[in-house]
């Protein structure tokens, strides 16, 4: 089944597979509608995007799904977090509303004004965000009645040098990250990523960034549903900020098949 929306696209894998590649940031695509609110002129927003956008990891994720033994679902955004932020709490309980990044950013990475004081994030909220999380949440689901299980692995990026808006930047920035969660991250998870990703020099837990992504409706709830995030230091695999990828992209979509083998 393939299910798509004006904004993301779900890409079907594998019939028994219990992977769902989650693909959040990748995108650079902002809507007229959306960028009419935005403050920064043109030049800004560009070199707002190099910063914030985890840049070709839809590549890497297709890549991966390509070399995979057996096909993991891909969940892709098509639309620029600079739009929402589908992997934020859409209420007070998102600790990044200090830094004006909640589901719908009021700053930058440098913590400028991204949009007017007093935005209402509702109509983001309401046009983009909950389609999103109700689709993810439906993929979820699927997986979960065809395999009895589900998994979901993002994909991320991170920048070498710690951003401004970075709560939690001050400490180790290993070439792959891996961030968890107490509930959704068993160890053999954890394990089989740290094996899978131990050849680009080091891999970290939880530093600069935690935390998982999953559904509302499955979160702290069903243990069925393992989580669990991948975010690659750029310089390992691209020119920074926003620039070409390298042949470290080949490598990664090879480590990143083979978590995919592991979990299937």
């Amino acid at each position: 089944m393939t299910s798509a929306h004006d904004s993301f696209r779900l890409l079907p894998g594998a019939a028994d597979s219990p992977v769902i590649l989650h693909v959040p940031h990748s995108s650079r695509v902002i809507p007229e509608s959306v960028r009419s609110g935005i403050v920064l002129d043109d030049s800004a927003l560009e070199r707002e995007l190099d910063h914030i956008t985890d840049a070709h990891t839809a590549e890497l994720a297709s890549a991966a799904a390509a070399l995979a033994g057996r096909t993991p679902w891909r969940f892709v955004n098509g639309l620029s977090r600079l739009v929402v932020d589908p992997e934020r709490f859409p209420d007070e309980r998102e600790e990044m509303l200090s830094v004006g990044m909640g589901a719908v950013y009021t700053a930058t990475t440098h913590r400028e004004a991204l949009r007017p004081a007093g935005t209402d994030p509702r109509p983001l909220i309401e046009r983009y965000f909950q389609p999103y999380a109700r689709a993810m949440a439906d993929a979820v689901a699927g997986r979960l009645a065809a395999t009895g299980r589900a998994v979901v692995v993002d994909v991320h990026s991170y920048p070498t040098e710690r951003l401004p808006y970075e709560l939690h930047g001050d400490g180790p920035r290993p070439p792959v990250c891996l961030g968890t969660d107490a509930f959704h991250t068993p160890p053999d998870l954890l394990a089989h990523a740290e094996r899978a990703f131990a050849g680009f020099g080091g891999t970290g837990v939880d530093s600069p960034f935690t935390g998982t992504y999953v559904p509302l409706e499955f979160y702290g709830e069903d243990a069925r549903v393992g989580a669990l995030m991948v975010e690659i230091r750029r310089d390992v695999y691209m020119e920074e900020p926003g620039g070409p990828s390298g042949p470290g992209l080949d490598a990664l979509a090879g480590a990143l098949a083979a978590l995919v083998d592991r979990l299937s």
